[in-house]
């Protein structure tokens, strides 16, 4: 599994009238190659739901997706082209249209949210089904464009400040990268889990990330924060900036680097390399792979801390399902305040 994208099987349709519009792509590479189509509404399965969607962001993976960048992608999805035409999509928020078999969790008319994974449809489309366990109901109070920011993100930075960095009361944390999606969660998790946080962002970021709750907030462009003399209990790098021995320096003795993403070179030297880099006194370098597990009940902490405060996402631009390439673009250029959201066309 590359990233936590998995393969999935197309669903079928209830009828040969019932359609409903998608962005798909029947190749690789960028914005260009997305189409707006018709495609036969899915019908949910046993333990499934049919969501219509009302909102769902775009992350890297989805973008990943779209170009087979790892080139691994291919290998799972299709080597020239992919396998299956399909909606692009995994974090979606919307409400309840049907019930499959078996389907007990929710109700018809339940606003829901959530990460499609398994044998879920994309979320960049009019419906999406969704086993039921990969939903959790909205908050109240909470827009669907804020929903849908939340899932794949949130778990992401959840589970790395939870589990790989073990953040609790007192943590110093350092966040590289703290001006996007999972960065800004990471700050806002490691603030609710008692933690004084410094964070990295362009100059740009830095009102929206003091925004988040940082202690202290610093322009990467200018300062080297691995390079300041300041240590850390625990060091988040979202798309790892700096070299692992950079982030080893800053290091306190038993302190964790949690690597979140990043480019290739980044990944492979932080599984093959981050061991031996990092060993003596207790300091370690995990990369985060996604606990699917653990999902259903990262949801329901995710909104916990949705309706307390603690978890404020932040949109930074909305664009209508029809503008889904527009939105990628926007996205690829790399200076993304917060999350990208679609919106429904109707």
């Amino acid at each position: 599994m590359i990233g936590g994208m998995e393969p999935t099987r197309p669903a079928t349709s209830a009828s040969p009238d019932a359609r409903m519009t998608a962005i798909v792509h029947r190749r690789y590479g960028g914005p260009e190659v997305l189409e707006r189509v018709e495609l036969p509404r899915p019908v949910p399965g046993p333990g499934q739901v049919l969501v219509r969607v009302e909102a769902a962001s775009i992350n890297s993976a989805d973008v990943r997706l779209m170009a087979a960048d790892p080139f691994l992608v291919r290998l799972q999805f299709g080597l020239r082209r992919p396998r299956h035409v399909r909606a692009l999509g995994r974090d979606v928020a919307g409400v309840v249209e049907a019930l499959g078999d078996g389907a007990a969790r929710f109700a018809v008319g339940d606003r829901v949210f959530g990460e499609l994974t398994g044998d879920s449809t994309g979320a960049f489309a009019d419906d999406a089904v969704a086993d039921e366990g990969v939903l959790a109901p909205i908050p109240d109070g909470v827009e669907p464009t804020v929903a849908a920011a939340v899932p794949l993100a949130g778990v992401t930075a959840l589970q790395a400040v939870r589990d790989l960095g073990r953040v609790g009361p007192g943590s110093e944390v350092l966040v590289q990268g703290a001006g996007g999606g999972v960065g800004g969660f990471a700050v806002q998790i490691a603030k609710a889990y008692g933690a004084t946080v410094t964070a990295s962002a362009s100059a740009a970021s830095g009102p929206l990330v003091a925004g988040y709750g940082a202690d202290r907030v610093v322009d990467y462009a200018t300062t080297d924060v691995t390079d300041e003399g300041r240590t850390y209990d625990v060091v988040l790098g979202v798309n790892g900036h700096r070299s692992l021995r950079a982030y080893r320096r800053c290091l306190r003795p038993g302190g964790r680097y949690v690597m979140v993403g990043g480019e290739n070179r980044q990944l492979f030297a932080g599984l093959l390399l981050g061991r031996l880099l990092v060993r003596g006194d207790g300091r370690s370098c995990r990369v985060l792979t996604i606990d699917e597990s653990r999902r259903r009940d990262d949801l329901a902490e995710l909104s916990d801390l949705l309706t307390g405060g603690a978890l404020r996402p932040v949109i930074d631009r909305t664009f209508p399902l029809a503008d889904a390439a527009e939105a990628i673009t926007y996205v690829r250029g790399g200076h993304v305040r917060g999350k990208v959201v679609l919106t429904a066309t109707t």
